[in-house]
């Protein structure tokens, strides 16, 4: 049996992502997102989505970028606190001992301990209701090393212990079952 509820918000789980902004390091912030997410593969784009009340707001509306860095299990406190504290209020990358990293395509700090960050230019946004989306060019992806394998140079994020939001809880991610198309392919000739 299945029951009907009123309309919400139940496409889970998402990744927790720490969001950093600002164009020079007096400005610099960092705050938690979960509505956020691929839009496009070519061009690569995302979006963020942020309630206009946040302090992060008004500073990528006015440089018009920001850098999406994924989260991990070693960043869970800092996940969930940079998400409930606001940057006008304190220095997050301080208190959580996060490094700021000056971006390399956008103006945008990166997280050095993220594993991997992706620079963005905001290309539009929409006044939503709650939550306005920022949905934004992809200009550059910064990979730690440490997930790349150096034979065959493939990105090994399953390897960082990678951090979701499901529905008000943080969880780590489960266990690898497969690849894309694993389950239609054609079992080889004998």
């Amino acid at each position: 049996m299945k029951q009907s509820w009123k309309p919400g918000t139940m496409i889970y789980p998402l990744p927790a992502v720490l969001v950093s902004c600002g164009k020079d390091a007096s400005e610099y912030n960092v705050f938690t997102v979960s509505w956020t997410g691929t839009i496009c593969t070519d061009p690569p784009m995302c979006y963020i989505s942020v309630r206009p009340s946040r302090h992060s707001y008004d500073i990528i509306k006015r440089n018009g970028e920001f850098t999406i860095n994924l989260t991990t299990e070693d960043l869970a406190r800092a996940t969930d606190w940079c998400g409930v504290k606001s940057g006008a209020d304190v220095n997050k990358f301080e208190a959580m001992g996060l490094t700021a990293v000056a971006g390399q395509k956008v103006a945008s700090p990166y997280i050095e301990q993220s594993p991997l960050s992706i620079e963005c230019k905001v290309r539009e946004v929409l006044e939503l209701g709650t939550h306005h989306m920022f949905i934004a060019d992809v200009v550059n992806v910064i990979a730690d090393d440490r997930y790349i394998d150096p034979e065959s140079g493939a990105f090994n994020l399953d390897q960082a212990r990678m951090l979701v939001y499901n529905h008000g809880k943080y969880y780590k991610m489960g266990d690898y079952i497969g690849h894309f198309g694993w389950s239609v392919r054609k079992k080889p000739i004998k």
